[in-house]
């Protein structure tokens, strides 16, 4: 059962799965009706909405309209399992998060309401540095985020600070750095990166060098990977300081020097009276004090 127009639900569809053959599997119909029922409603705003291709993107007015699908689409779902019981459980809720908070404390809050109240998760990793787009783009319902400036129509509640170690194995420290670091060591040892979007080793090199280097690197997109690679000598990282405790109670990984990098964290999410938002942010915020990052101010 859905109360959502056809169009719209349509509309949706393809960007979610950024396809018209995706939408139409789906909604269980063809491209064609798809493409139709699209084409009628950029008829009737006299907008084009979704620009195609591959993966089919939504342009400026679409990604206007899929906000508001998106909020109409949660609600949507309350009301149903509230008022008419529907059966096919409740709709994915989509969020974005970053991959050092995914891999520590993230999970068990989603865990959590899985078991308690059945809810699912479109879960979109995206650097804390950029999740708010996601959220203004209209992608997700609520992102975990390094940026304390609200997006348009959000609430922002602070989580924590998650405090990154410069690191490497020991035999690379004592290479590579026998008196610590500095602008000639940071020049020329391998450097680790998660990804192009990963600026935390090139924010310790400034506060370290206050210049700008480009040493050697290796781009490794996966947590457990860049610990690995770390302990392996390939090159130096920043890595929270929750998952460089084992490691270096074992010996395989050393600190650089003292330094370190304190990224605070914020939960953003779309200002609507919804009780499974409402529930999601009770859980991340008692899940971020349980699990890794440093306290928050107090803040309601």
């Amino acid at each position: 059962m859905s109360l959502l127009h056809p169009q719209l639900a349509a509309f949706a569809a393809v960007l979610d799965e950024g396809s018209f053959e995706g939408a139409a599997r789906r909604l269980s119909l063809t491209p064609s009706a798809i493409s139709q029922r699209v084409r009628a409603l950029e008829d009737r705003l006299g907008q084009v909405l979704v620009r195609r291709g591959s993966p089919c993107q939504a342009t400026a007015a679409g990604r206007q309209l899929l906000r508001n699908v998106q909020q109409m689409r949660l609600l949507e779902a309350e009301a149903l399992q509230d008022v008419a019981r529907a059966p096919g459980g409740p709709r994915a809720i989509a969020i974005a998060v970053n991959a050092d908070s995914l891999a520590t404390w993230f999970l068990p809050a989603l865990a959590a309401l899985h078991a308690g109240h059945g809810l699912l998760f479109d879960v979109r990793v995206e650097d804390q540095d950029h999740s708010a787009r996601l959220l203004r783009d209209g992608t997700v319902l609520g992102a975990v985020t390094a940026d304390a400036r609200p997006v348009q129509g959000c609430t922002v509640r602070r989580l924590g600070t998650m405090r990154y170690l410069p690191a490497a194995s020991p035999g690379f420290v004592a290479r590579h750095f026998p008196a610590g670091p500095d602008a000639a060591s940071l020049g020329r040892a391998p450097l680790l990166v998660f990804n192009r979007k990963d600026a935390l080793q090139e924010r310790f090199i400034r506060r370290i060098t206050r210049a700008r280097l480009a040493p050697p690197r290796h781009y490794l997109p996966s947590p457990a990977a860049f610990l690995e690679a770390m302990a392996l000598g390939m090159g130096w990282g920043m890595a929270p300081e929750s998952m460089l405790r084992g490691p270096m109670a074992r010996g395989e990984l050393r600190a650089i020097g003292a330094g370190r990098l304190d990224v605070p964290l914020y939960w953003q999410h779309w200002s609507i009276r919804s009780a499974a938002l409402a529930q999601l942010t009770a859980a991340l915020r008692a899940a971020a004090a349980q699990g890794g990052l440093r306290a928050a101010r107090a803040q309601s």
